[in-house]
């Protein structure tokens, strides 16, 4: 196996290098993290000598470049299948596919007026009735998905996968605003939270 190397944002300020973290770490392969320091005088520099983008997170496998934190995850799904990052089952796996592709494209007035930050703790605030309408989306997701999958395991598809990966971040953005959020949707919520990878990233900020 080529050696594996993974270049991240600063964990408290870069969401989609926490979702390329999480997927990497469940295929139980030995892999390098390089953290890039964000908004330094040399960020730019830094991230533009290995990334085709000028963004983070990228994913080396030997001279091989992946960037974008899907396309990282759909890589990992390939190259190592016996991690299950997708569903084994072909609906549940478009689904799975369908909705991380939903939060990788959309939720972006969730993603300005609820800023990614790990370690402040604010009292929900008064948002735009879009904002709102993006959260009830989110919370519809969680919930259907987990009616559905409960038997089976405590994450959206039952056993931990990329969607889960992809929602990560939104839910540390509910933890740091006080969403409200119903008991079914706590439940996975605190199944993330204690994951040990989850904690390693929150933990070391």
């Amino acid at each position: 196996m080529e050696k594996l190397t993974i270049y991240l944002g600063s964990k408290n300020k870069s969401s989609w290098s926490l979702r390329a973290w999480l997927m990497l770490l469940q295929t139980a392969t030995d892999f390098e993290a390089v953290f890039i320091q964000l908004d330094q005088p040399d960020t730019k520099e830094k991230i533009a000598n290995i990334s085709p983008s000028g963004k983070v997170p990228v994913l080396k496998h030997g001279d091989q470049l992946i960037w974008d934190s899907l396309a990282i995850g759909e890589y990992l799904a390939e190259v190592f299948p016996n991690a299950l990052l997708w569903p084994k089952e072909a609906k549940s796996r478009a689904l799975a596919r369908s909705i991380s592709a939903e939060m990788h494209a959309g939720f972006q007035s969730l993603r300005k007026h609820l800023p990614y930050n790990l370690e402040a703790r604010f009292p929900y605030p008064d948002l735009l009735e879009e904002t709102e309408r993006e959260i009830s989306r989110v919370i519809q997701i969680w919930q259907d998905c987990r009616l559905k999958h409960y038997s089976n395991g405590e994450f959206l598809f039952g056993s931990f996968t990329i969607a889960d990966a992809m929602f990560a971040p939104v839910i540390t953005r509910f933890i740091t605003y006080n969403v409200p959020l119903p008991e079914i949707v706590q439940q996975y919520i605190a199944s993330i939270m204690a994951l040990p990878e989850m904690q390693m990233w929150c933990n070391d900020i």
